[in-house]
Order: C-alpha cells, then sequence, then structure tokens
C-alpha cells in the first residue's frame, strides 16, 4: 500500500488510478486530479510527505 502525496488516501499500488515518476521514485494517486496537481508541483506535497 501506498499513500497518496497529495491528499494522503491509503492506496493499492496494484490498483492505483494514476502513478508518477519523481526523482526515482514512483508516487500512486487515488484519482488523476491528485496526480495532475502532484505534477505541477511534486516538492509542494513531498515537504510533509506521511509514511506508512
Amino acid at each position: 500500500m501506498a499513500i497518496d502525496p497529495v491528499c494522503h488516501m491509503v492506496v493499492n499500488e496494484q490498483t492505483a488510478p494514476a502513478k508518477s515518476e519523481y526523482k526515482g521514485n514512483t508516487y500512486y494517486f487515488c484519482a488523476k486530479g491528485c496526480k495532475i496537481a502532484f505534477d505541477k508541483d511534486p516538492e509542494k506535497y513531498l515537504k510533509n510527505e506521511p509514511k506508512i
């Protein structure tokens, strides 16, 4: 399981509707809207990234 860095929902990597690669890491999203927001400014969402 992963945490969507935008909305902080728990996301299953196998069924996530969207994903992005950034600095060698893969991020999974609950919806395409979260991916779009992340792709515009990844650092904004990674500053306080929660951990599972």
